[in-house]
């Protein structure tokens, strides 16, 4: 098949947008303009890190200052009710075994574990709230969380956001994507795109799966949820592991130097390079930066991971588990130090919960594993 038809038979809308009307001299044209003008409107004067690149995103965004930076995404699949955390609610005690009334289920659909209940009876809390300040009507946490609590006066807790998804996988999906069937790209993906990368050594978008002490069969993730979709790969999220190298094969194989891992990429890049030219998929540019980024990689995750010249008292702060690689207090440090790297999304997944609620004096510690990181 010659070569033009191949390109006019593989051309998707990615392309279009890519390649198309306006072509690549346009293309380019633009990004140069929108970043000169960004600059001029002081947009780029955001970037404070060492580690600060040119790539701010889509071309002529932002179109002023954000007043946020970067952010750091805690997601705990699986914890305690919030009627157990956060949201105090004690005249559910006066209600105790009496029926859920229709006026609060209003019809719901009922999941496949409660489909076979005859009643669904109220329970409240097992756990004590006090109030503490955090603004003129303070806010109620539980025993569970008593660090989070010290600090509770510096969180804003939002009591009004709710998804119509009764079951977990639809409605973690929508957690991160903003809709409960697969498909749409997650809002590190989202931020990565708009914004670009900060830093020319790590993603612009990190994930961290944290370990945990709970029961073990905890619901599933999938890479979809940190997953650029039909955005270009070079946004989705990049998994960093706890043991062994933080990507896989950052290492040189034994008997490969950096200078020969440096020619293999180079002769790899210019192959690439010629399938671009011949058949112009922007993925292939996509598979070139994710070549080099890995290389870089090399250098700077070392040295991200290494903890060993944290102060003591920052250490402290984060508990006892900040020095076990994988937990979540330090995969905590972890998001804070690739924040003063210039990485502008981290996502942290903690997946299980301690449930022993009847072991005598361990009602404070049945968060243990993420309330002090």
């Amino acid at each position: 098949m010659e070569p033009f038809q191949r390109y006019i038979e593989s051309q998707t809308r990615r392309h279009f947008f890519r390649n198309g009307a306006m072509g690549l001299g346009t293309a380019a044209l633009s990004y140069l303009m929108g970043r000169d003008k960004a600059s001029a409107a002081g947009v780029t004067n955001y970037f404070s890190s060492p580690h600060q690149r040119a790539n701010v995103g889509l071309p002529g965004l932002p179109h002023f200052a954000p007043k946020a930076k970067r952010a750091i995404y805690l997601f705990m699949s699986g914890a305690p009710s919030q009627m157990d955390m956060y949201d105090y609610k004690p005249k559910m005690h006066d209600l105790f075994d009496t029926d859920l009334p229709e006026s609060v289920r209003q019809g719901q659909r009922l999941t496949t574990m409660t489909s076979g209940q005859s009643r669904f009876p109220i329970a409240p809390s097992m756990f004590k709230f006090q109030k503490y300040e955090n603004n003129e009507n303070g806010a109620w946490v539980s025993e569970l969380l008593p660090y989070t609590a010290s600090i509770v006066k510096d969180l804003a807790i939002i009591k009004s956001v709710y998804t119509e998804a009764i079951n977990h996988d639809p409605a973690i999906t929508y957690m991160m994507t903003g809709h409960q069937l697969p498909g749409r790209p997650s809002l590190g993906a989202w931020l990565n795109y708009g914004l670009g990368s900060e830093s020319d050594d790590l993603p612009a978008f990190v994930v961290l799966n944290a370990t945990w002490t709970g029961r073990k069969d905890a619901q599933a993730l999938y890479n979809r949820l940190w997953g650029s979709a039909f955005l270009p790969s070079k946004h989705q999220g990049v998994m960093l592991r706890s043991s062994g190298d933080p990507v896989l094969f950052l290492s040189n194989p034994d008997g490969v130097s950096p200078q020969l891992r440096r020619r293999m990429l180079d002769s790899l890049n210019r192959l690439n390079q010629e399938q671009f030219d011949e058949v112009g998929d922007p993925e292939t540019q996509a598979r070139i930066s994710q070549y080099e980024m890995a290389f870089r990689m090399q250098t700077s995750a070392p040295e991200l991971t290494d903890i060993s010249k944290e102060p003591k008292h920052v250490l402290d702060l984060y508990g006892p588990d900040v020095q076990k690689p994988g937990t979540f207090a330090y995969n905590c440090l972890l998001a804070r130090r690739m924040a003063e790297r210039g990485v502008r999304f981290s996502q942290i997944f903690h997946r299980g919960w301690d449930q022993h609620f009847n072991l005598p004096g361990d009602l404070p510690n049945q968060c243990r594993d993420i309330d002090q990181g």
